[in-house]
């Protein structure tokens, strides 16, 4: 299974939703609010390394030499 921006988006805004439950108090909320935390910084993981990979995408369709090859591991 290949995940996507649109499913971070997604998962995204699905957190926001559970913020957002004003039924959430408590021991709840504060359980709610660590997961977003989580979730926040993997989220914020997987949009630096898609930028790193744009950017790297950037730098081949631009170079100059025809052999230019990019590192395996900043393959998108």
């Amino acid at each position: 299974m290949r995940n996507t921006l649109g499913d971070l988006n997604n998962h995204l805004f699905a957190q926001l939703e559970r913020l957002s439950d004003e039924g959430l108090t408590g021991d709840k909320l504060l359980e709610e609010i660590n997961r977003a935390k989580s979730v926040t910084s993997v989220a914020s993981q997987i949009i630096a390394n898609g930028a790193l990979v744009l950017e790297a995408r950037k730098l081949v369709d631009d170079r100059m030499n025809a052999d230019t090859t990019i590192p395996k591991m900043l393959e998108g």
